[in-house]
């Protein structure tokens, strides 16, 4: 379909490379005859500038530096519409030369034949299209909607919808789509570019829908809020990699019932604006800030806390470096059962990262579920004595002092008993040494065999028992410093014993369920020819 030339600011477009971009400006560029377009590429690594020639600023671009003039030219290609983008998916086909059919032209009162290929087929496709569940038109240069009742007609009882990396231009375009599709539940628009909403939409467009991905969009936390007004029904939100810096941004108009909101890998920092600009999402039960720039959670000086009913948080590659943080998490999520924290400085290069997980289980009494492995009770009642044990060697003053520290030192005296007072001499028998065990860990090329003896030096881990194999996997990873890229089916972790080598294949069970005590022998290969 070709609009109008010159086309209107706004509007999507792709070029034979297969390079996506949206129309910023329409006019004279100084200093040269002849119509521009100011365009803004979806890959910023094809753009020159941010919208500046010499010296003068035509456009600006959401992205620094994705921006470049161009001609018009018929190699732009504006798209084509939803129904002729789901034929070319669903039904058009190569078909057998030999399946023909004569059809008579309706308009020329019988007087032209003609032979069609695969009719047959097509009609059968078309039937398809009726029952289509589950529709995905990822990368088909969508760019309009069709006459109002012909996507219904077409295919009525689509529930999942992904319009991923199209020509999209608006969200008014999305509701002319959608608003024909009465059972929508799932909608996903990830790299797409829309305009900022500058009017209603229709209620009935997003009617039904609970699941929605905006994931590299570059929608604003401003524009996010006025277009999710419009769906009452909406539950589970993704909003990824959108260079999104703040939520600050605050709106008049009532949220859903929100329940899931993913913020993956953008660039968030501030905890108490995030929070505190969270606080209408009265049902949001799973939060993911993971792969942002969070450095510090501050004690909550609230009342109570925005995001006091949060009980599964994704916090993984960020920047917190000091166990406090996870002291002031109990406070701002006091029902948290599930948190991920791989990947931040206090995991994986404090001092205290090798007890990592003992810490944070102890810190926070709610956990169930810490980086993807669940915590049994063994597993909190180990963690919580080697973390009394720990405050007892390195802490003294009284219990006021170490309250302040340490926030679950009274509540877990009262649960445990209060160690000795009395700072224990080197060599004595605590807890702490009584609850870890020495495993060796051995690095071969190949997979080990039956007679095999270790060789070489020994890398001592220090862990626990209640310990589960996934997150020993783990510690025996960092303990080789090998990166995380490593997964499992080339990273393989064997126990030594007397009659042969065991595989530690099930990350359910824990290091008791297989033996494995103080002394005991392990092995690891990695089978890439990259480690």
């Amino acid at each position: 379909m070709e609009p109008q030339d010159p086309v209107p600011v706004g509007t999507r477009f792709y070029i034979t490379s297969g390079h996506l971009g949206t129309i910023k400006y329409v006019g004279a560029v100084d200093g040269t005859p002849g119509i521009w377009y100011g365009v803004e590429w979806d890959d910023p690594n094809r753009g020159k500038h941010d919208g500046v020639k010499d010296g003068r600023r035509y456009f600006t671009c959401l992205v620094p530096n994705a921006g470049s003039f161009i001609r018009p030219s018929k190699s732009l290609n504006f798209g084509v519409t939803f129904l002729t983008a789901l034929s070319t998916k669903y039904v058009d086909e190569a078909h057998d030369i030999s399946d023909r059919e004569k059809i008579i032209l309706g308009s020329s009162n019988r007087a032209i034949e003609v032979e069609a290929v695969g009719f047959d087929k097509v009609r059968s496709k078309l039937r398809d299209l009726q029952r289509l569940r589950e529709v995905s038109l990822d990368n088909e240069k969508v760019a309009f909607t069709d006459t109002p009742g012909q996507i219904r007609r077409t295919c009525p009882n689509v529930r999942g919808l992904d319009l991923s990396t199209n020509l999209l231009p608006s969200w008014q375009v999305v509701a002319g789509i959608t608003v024909e599709f009465p059972c929508l539940e799932r909608l996903i628009l990830n790299k797409n570019r829309f305009q900022a909403l500058d009017s209603e939409l229709p209620v009935t467009a997003f009617e039904h829908v609970v699941e929605l991905q905006l994931n590299d969009t570059l929608i604003t936390w401003a524009e996010f809020r006025e277009v999710v007004c419009f769906m009452s029904a909406l539950r589970v939100v993704e909003l990824g990699y959108n260079r999104l810096t703040s939520l600050s941004a605050k709106s008049t108009k009532s949220v859903p019932l929100i329940h899931d909101l993913n913020f993956d890998i953008n660039e968030l920092s501030d905890w108490m604006s995030v929070a505190s600009s969270l606080s209408e999402f009265v049902a949001l039960r799973r939060l993911v800030l993971s792969r942002n720039d969070i450095r510090i959670i501050p004690p909550l000086s609230l009342e109570s806390s925005p995001i006091r009913h949060v009980q599964n948080l994704a916090l993984s590659a960020n920047r917190l470096d000091n166990w406090q943080d996870l002291d002031r998490l109990s406070q701002w999520c006091p029902r948290l059962e599930s948190l991920n924290m791989a990947g931040n400085p206090l995991t994986e290069s404090n001092e205290l990262a090798r007890h990592s997980r003992q810490y944070a289980i102890a810190k926070i009494p709610t956990l169930l579920v810490l980086d993807g492995s669940a915590i049994s009770a063994k597993e909190r009642t180990d963690s919580e004595l080697f973390y009394l044990s720990f405050i007892s060697q390195n802490f003294s003053g009284n219990d006021e002092e170490i309250c302040q520290a340490h926030p679950q030192w009274t509540a877990l005296c009262n649960k445990h008993g209060k160690p000795s007072e009395v700072l224990p001499r080197k060599g004595d028998d605590n807890k702490l040494s009584k609850s870890l065990i020495n495993v060796n860990v051995y690095r071969c090329l190949i997979r080990p065999e039956k007679e095999q003896r270790h060789t070489g030096e020994a890398t001592r881990i220090k862990t626990l028992p209640t310990t589960k194999i996934a997150v020993f996997r783990l510690q025996v990873m960092k303990a080789l410093k090998l990166p995380r890229s490593v997964v499992r089916d080339i990273f393989e972790v064997w126990l030594s014993l007397e009659d042969g080598f065991v595989k530690l294949c099930d990350d359910s069970h824990d290091l008791g369920w297989y033996g494995i005590e103080d002394g005991s022998n392990i092995f690891v290969t990695v089978n890439s020819t990259e480690q």
